[in-house]
């Protein structure tokens, strides 16, 4: 059955105590669409990596003996074998080297592209495909997920000396990004596959599974994962079409979710067909440990908003003072967990800026 070493690790283990069946049955699903490679991928010994990565820096012409000395000193150190191939890519080719410097940068804007001595199949296969992996590793480093995924689909996991790094920063890519199943995918194959990946590796792969299997389309936990990327976007200075787009799709779920409270509230005194209790989304307005904070939450509130307070407040929001409006605020919320209250603050905020518009 696939998975079945990776869940003898120990470390794994203790992740999966609430949920490695399930985990185990998913990988019997996905071997069905896949064909079964079990322990496929393995680093190369230091030997092998070091002798691959001097034979490229002399067909590179720098074989000289202050850079031989420096080739040395890199792989004499404690460094990890990626790190120690980068620094050789960097040392033979100063493309290579101001290429990463700039992607470690912080204060660097966001590439638009992947860059073309990634996707230039005519390169060297050992430069290119472990400057793609370096390159997705320094961008993943600063939340680049979209350009580091892109880097590391035009390499295989075969070609570079770390497969294990390679399948855990394409799935964090993933699952940054909300593929799913591209994640899933991916998280199978680094956990199935690389015999000598690291627990660490392991662990989060697990875990990042774990999260994902409570993802459902369109309710709370939908729009803060959304959010949440907008937000990141904006980060990096990409308020373009794209995140315009993420950003209706956003305030349109949460239209429906204020049309659903405000229906629930005008179905009071029996007029509803049910009997005057509405219909409403538990999974969108109530949560079943109510969050005490510094916001005004005291942990003894049931965790919903009331819908007459919200149909209240909301209609009479673009008329408020500032002072008064971050009472309705810490009144309406206050028992609220974080991500609904999230949710709640968001929606007055677009109201907000429509009454400043009109």
């Amino acid at each position: 059955m696939r998975l079945a070493r990776w869940i003898l690790s120990p470390a794994v283990a203790a992740a999966l105590l609430c949920g490695g069946t399930a985990f185990a049955a998913d990988g019997e699903k996905k071997a069905a669409k896949e064909v079964p490679s079990f322990g496929i991928l393995r680093a190369p010994a230091p030997e092998q990596a070091r002798s691959q990565a001097q034979d490229w820096l002399k067909g590179v012409g720098k074989s000289d003996e202050k850079t031989m000395k420096e080739f040395d000193a890199v792989w004499t150190s404690d460094r990890t074998l990626l790190d120690k191939v980068t620094a050789t890519l960097e040392l033979g080719d100063a493309q290579a080297k101001k290429l990463l410097d700039e992607t470690r940068d912080p204060s660097a804007p966001a590439p638009q592209a992947v860059p073309a001595v990634i996707t230039n199949a005519k390169q060297p296969a050992f430069y290119r495909a472990n400057l793609a992996l370096a390159y997705a590793k320094a961008l993943s480093n600063r939340r680049i997920y979209e350009e580091a995924l892109l880097a590391l689909k035009n390499v295989k996991p075969e070609s570079v000396v770390d497969p294990s790094s390679y399948l855990f920063y394409k799935a964090v890519a993933e699952h940054a990004l909300l593929l799913k199943n591209e994640a899933d995918d991916t998280i199978l194959r680094l956990l199935d596959d690389v015999v000598d990946a690291p627990e660490r590796h392991k662990m989060v792969a697990a875990l990042m599974h774990f999260d994902m299997r409570e993802w459902r389309d369109k309710d709370l936990g939908w729009i803060s994962r959304k959010m949440g990327n907008i937000e990141r976007r904006l980060d990096l200075s990409r308020g373009g079409p794209k995140t315009q787009k993420m950003q209706k799709e956003v305030v349109m779920r949460l239209d429906e979710i204020i049309k659903q409270l405000e229906k629930d509230c005008d179905c009071n005194g029996g007029n509803c067909p049910n009997g005057g209790n509405g219909n409403k989304p538990n999974n969108n307005v109530r949560s079943s440990s109510p969050q005490n904070d510094s916001n005004g939450g005291n942990g003894s509130g049931p965790g919903t908003v009331d819908p007459k307070q919200f149909k209240k407040v909301a209609a009479n929001w673009g008329n408020l003072p500032p002072k008064e409006r971050e009472k309705a605020m810490v009144e309406l919320t206050k028992d609220l967990p974080p991500r609904q209250r999230e949710v709640i603050e968001t929606y007055f905020k677009k109201l907000a800026q429509t009454s400043s518009d009109k």
